[in-house]
């Protein structure tokens, strides 16, 4: 049986954050394909965790900057390595390179986070993007070192090929997948209500809830003094929860366990996104559960391609404001939003329609790893010089910590 060591960030929260159920849907697929799943991280579990030690998957503590990781890998000589971002492959790449040196290597960089970075200082800055960052070039070096990385984005591929040249064969297309989906959800008069939901420890979600709060939402309810804004998520700071009001209609809910009937009762979801990176997991929840979006180009980015959105895409607050006001409003209108999210999970979203592929690609890597890696021979370079760097540095803090 290949065994796959999965070496996760944090502990999965599916219920809390879109990187998460991108981790479970990856041990998903290898199950499917009949793999060991070992994972393994240096976090700590929260309340908010998925049971992974019911899923049989062999849940394995390992320590930052210490030998005994040398130990455990080279016992366990998995088949592949996958690297829950960037900063995890930093931090063991190079161990794994050395005790390791033919298992595959892949980073799953959840979305590329100078990108969203970059947005945010642009954002808080005003002024214009600066790409060529320090943390890109930590992030792309990341990239080169390893035989795949996991692109979540369209957006986020062309980026890497066209303004980096990123060699294709090292990137795979792989967005956020949906087993399935009914057409079956509450209609137009069923539902009521604005729902905005996300983890609030990612600072795009913060931003957009104190946009809504400050700006948006008292335009809205200005128009309609019966709707009320429906505020989830966990993690949410002092800020947001003085930000309740119960007769302005700004409900602050917190943590919801049951995102798809929390997302399918209400008859529009809000995302104001004005940085970030990456898919957004609402509006892929908001899709399957029949609720049109009202969002920012950010928010909508890499969702629809040349399919119609499903909803409002919005360039500024006026337009936001208007649009998600008709959508609440229009049934005709509403409906099409509907439909063009059921099209678009049908045609862009599905997990048959990645399955196979990516099967294929692993296979691929696995039966002849060498020709792969010796087609570009630059990520040989950046892997030999970065690691002896990162590797003397871990040292160097492991001698310290013995001490």
């Amino acid at each position: 049986m290949k065994k796959i060591l999965i070496l996760g960030h944090t502990f999965p929260e599916s219920t809390t954050t879109a990187a998460g159920t991108r981790i479970l849907q990856l041990i998903s697929l290898f199950r499917k394909w009949n793999y060991k799943i070992y994972f393994g991280t240096t976090a700590n579990e929260t309340n908010f965790s998925d049971n992974l030690k019911n899923s049989e998957i062999e849940v394995v503590p390992i320590k930052i900057n210490h030998f005994s990781f040398n130990d455990f890998v080279s016992g366990l000589c998995p088949d592949i390595v996958l690297y829950d971002r960037f900063v995890t492959e930093e931090q063991f790449g190079w161990r794994v390179s050395q005790v390791c040196p033919n298992t595959v290597t892949i980073l799953d960089t959840e979305d590329l986070h100078f990108l969203r970075k970059a947005r945010e200082e642009a954002f808080k800055k005003n002024s214009t993007i600066n790409l060529f960052s320090e943390t890109a070039k930590r992030e792309i070096a990341s990239i080169l070192r390893c035989d795949v990385s996991l692109i979540i984005s369209e957006y986020e591929m062309h980026l890497l090929q066209n303004t980096f040249k990123i060699d294709a064969t090292l990137l795979f297309y792989l967005p956020l997948l949906v087993e399935s989906f009914s057409e079956d959800s509450l209609n137009f008069q069923q539902r009521k209500h604005f729902v905005t939901i996300g983890n609030f420890m990612h600072k795009p979600n913060l931003d957009s809830v104190i946009w809504l709060k400050k700006d948006i939402w008292k335009k809205i309810r200005k128009r309609l003094p019966n709707a009320e804004l429906h505020i989830y998520g966990a993690y949410i700071p002092q800020q947001v929860k003085e930000f309740h009001n119960l007769d302005e209609g700004f409900i602050v809910k917190g943590w919801t366990p049951t995102v798809s009937k929390t997302m399918q009762e209400a008859r529009v979801c809000l995302a104001p996104l004005r940085f970030g990176a990456g898919l957004k997991g609402k509006i892929i929840d908001a899709m399957q559960q029949g609720t049109p979006v009202v969002t920012t180009p950010i928010g909508a980015e890499g969702i629809a391609g040349d399919i119609p959105f499903c909803g409002s895409i919005c360039k500024t607050e006026e337009e936001l404001c208007n649009e998600a006001i008709e959508m609440y409003t229009l049934p005709e209108k509403w409906q099409q939003a509907q439909k063009n999210g059921y099209n678009i999970l049908q045609n862009r979203f599905l997990k048959q329609i990645f399955f196979e592929a990516f099967g294929a690609r692993i296979e691929e890597l696995i039966g002849d790893l060498a020709t792969h890696r010796n087609k570009i021979f630059i990520t040989q370079i950046v892997k030999y010089h970065t690691l002896q760097s990162t590797k003397y540095l871990s040292k160097w803090i492991e001698e310290k910590n013995k001490h």
